[in-house]
């Protein structure tokens, strides 16, 4: 793998990721839990991109459909929540990032989504990867937390088979033992011989996968000094699960970070992000 290593562009809307552009900013609330409070946070994330001049995306759930537990809250639905997003976009000219769980799902979510997220626990399903690829949208596809980085080659080539639109490639971390997750970086660096765009999610990253019994707990005091190692290896878009207040989140609430902290998350990345680019222009080619 070359240090110098430059991905293949990818539109998102009206945004660029890779191609050795800026890095770019994926954020929003894990999941739809008002309008209110959908917009509120959309609009927190286009302030903070526009602060520091990153391109950025708006990502949130309309549906949590692989909760532990079925009496937790899964979103309001693929109607209302496309609704919600569709307003988001309007408002705010963010395009929008939202995860698909089946194939069904794919046409209609890609008639206001900008982006089709692959949960990581369902990036094998060759029916759901197909489906959301053969929609002309780009597709994220997050690794699971059962595989190995070069595993997904075989993963990205379902998609590349089929649809135009253009991949991304994400780590969020992978299984280590029962309830905890751990960050292999040298993942970020075998997946960028893909060629496609590497996102590291860094709030998933930091989960307790069933850690809380009937949920899922976390380590969000980590999801800094990740994100910050993230940078130093190299990536080109960070992916934050970010809401107003997350110790009161219904989904995610010990992973996601206060909006509030998202500036100083991002100014201390992009730091990285700049220290890393000025060390690489000055290596031997």
């Amino acid at each position: 793998m070359s240090e110098h290593h430059v991905s293949r562009p990818v539109r998102i809307g009206a945004v660029q990721v890779g191609g050795g552009g800026p890095l770019a900013l994926i954020a929003g609330p894990c999941v739809i839990e008002s309008r209110e409070m959908t917009l509120a946070v959309a609009q927190a994330v286009k302030r903070a991109a526009e602060e520091f001049g990153l391109p950025a995306i708006f990502k949130a759930s309309f549906d949590k459909a692989n909760r532990m537990s079925r009496t937790s809250f899964r979103g309001p639905g693929l109607r209302e929540g496309l609704s919600i997003l569709a307003a988001v976009k309007e408002e705010t000219g963010l395009p929008i990032d939202t995860d698909v769980h089946e194939p069904e799902q794919a046409r209609p979510v890609s008639e206001v989504a900008d982006l089709l997220q692959i949960p990581a626990f369902l990036c094998r399903q060759t029916d759901l990867v197909m489906a959301a690829a053969a929609t002309g949208k780009p597709v994220l596809i997050k690794k699971g937390q059962f595989l190995a980085p070069e595993d997904m080659a075989a993963i990205v080539e379902k998609a590349a088979a089929v649809g135009e639109g253009g991949i991304l490639v994400a780590e969020r971390g992978a299984s280590f033992g029962y309830h905890d997750l751990v960050v292999d970086m040298r993942s970020l660096a075998i997946m960028q011989n893909l060629g496609w765009p590497v996102v590291f999610d860094a709030t998933h990253s930091v989960q307790r996968p069933g850690g809380a019994g009937g949920a899922s707990s976390g380590d969000r005091e980590f999801v800094l000094p990740l994100a910050r190692a993230a940078a130093a290896v190299g990536i080109d878009a960070l992916f934050v699960e970010v809401h107003p207040d997350p110790d009161s989140a219904r989904s995610d609430a010990k992973t996601q970070l206060p909006v509030a902290d998202l500036p100083e998350l991002l100014k201390q990345v992009l730091a990285v992000a700049a220290a890393r680019r000025a060390i690489m222009e000055g290596s031997p080619k």
